[in-house]
């Protein structure tokens, strides 16, 4: 038996799903270059995002994980085949949004987003190259980038690749620990995002939002999640990420849930 539950809000660019268009097109970032995004002709799709099943991946202090519950599946008494579950999930596992109301009073929740922000240009900062268990991407990794790259372009995509998506779905590994519980917490260690790297990007850039392949914007070992409120503060929404590789869409067992896109799906709402 197989079934397919699915998240269905396709948001390009922020990199649950994200377009990748050839390096050699010039009408990549023209009007032509985003409709050629939605048609298929301008690239290829490939998914970011992680299948929700009991291999997936929460912050600690959730002891319960991702939870199917079959509510009909078969033939019925009519002659047609009809199939439901329900789901049950913390908002922090697994490919998820950051809403900034996250770390933030007075920040917008994940249905106050403009959707602006959601969708648009990426661009890839890869630190894999030096990232360590407990990296922290810096305002020199950035003005590096530039060197080679090119400014930031306003209100782009920022995605930071550490290279910890493939150590998923390993727990030990991807987290720094095996342990669950709020005790886990002092135990995590994986690269993050410099508060000073954060405050740079929201006062010398204009980034629409910052995803990152780790479990938080955060390093594992933060204690006062800087990076969080300075970006949130600003209401730039975070998203954690996967490693990708994957193009299209496959089916997924009962235990898996896969997400398709952000927004309104495993953000914060109040």
């Amino acid at each position: 038996m197989a079934v397919t539950v699915r998240i269905s809000v396709c948001l390009a660019g922020m990199a649950l799903v994200a377009c990748q268009a050839p390096p050699s097109d010039p009408a990549s970032d023209s009007g032509a270059g985003v409709a050629a995004a939605f048609d298929g002709s301008g690239g290829r799709w490939v998914d970011l995002s992680y299948a929700y099943s009991d291999e997936t991946i929460y912050w600690p202090t959730d002891t319960l994980g991702f939870e199917l519950q079959e509510l009909a599946y078969g033939d019925t008494d009519g002659g047609y085949f009809y199939s439901a579950y329900r789901f049950d999930t913390a908002e922090h596992g697994g490919t998820h949004l950051d809403a900034p109301i996250h770390f933030s009073r007075e920040g917008q929740a994940a249905d106050e987003i403009p959707i602006e922000r959601l969708i648009g240009p990426a661009v890839v900062l890869d630190v894999s190259d030096r990232a360590t268990p407990d990296y922290l991407v810096n305002v020199a990794d950035l003005e590096a980038f530039e060197r080679e790259h090119g400014p930031i372009p306003g209100d782009a995509i920022l995605l930071i690749r550490t290279g910890w998506g493939d150590r998923w779905p390993n727990r030990g590994e991807y987290l720094g620990t095996q342990a669950v519980g709020p005790e886990a917490v002092p135990d995590l260690h994986f690269p993050g995002l410099h508060a000073d790297a954060a405050r740079w990007l929201v006062e010398d850039r204009s980034v629409a939002a910052v995803g990152i392949d780790t479990p938080s914007i955060d390093y594992g070992q933060s204690t006062d999640f800087a990076s969080h409120i300075v970006l949130y503060g600003a209401n730039i929404p975070g998203s954690r990420v996967g490693a990708g590789g994957r193009s299209g869409s496959s089916r997924s067992s009962p235990a898996e849930l896969r997400s398709r896109g952000l927004a309104s799906t495993f953000g914060e709402t109040s």
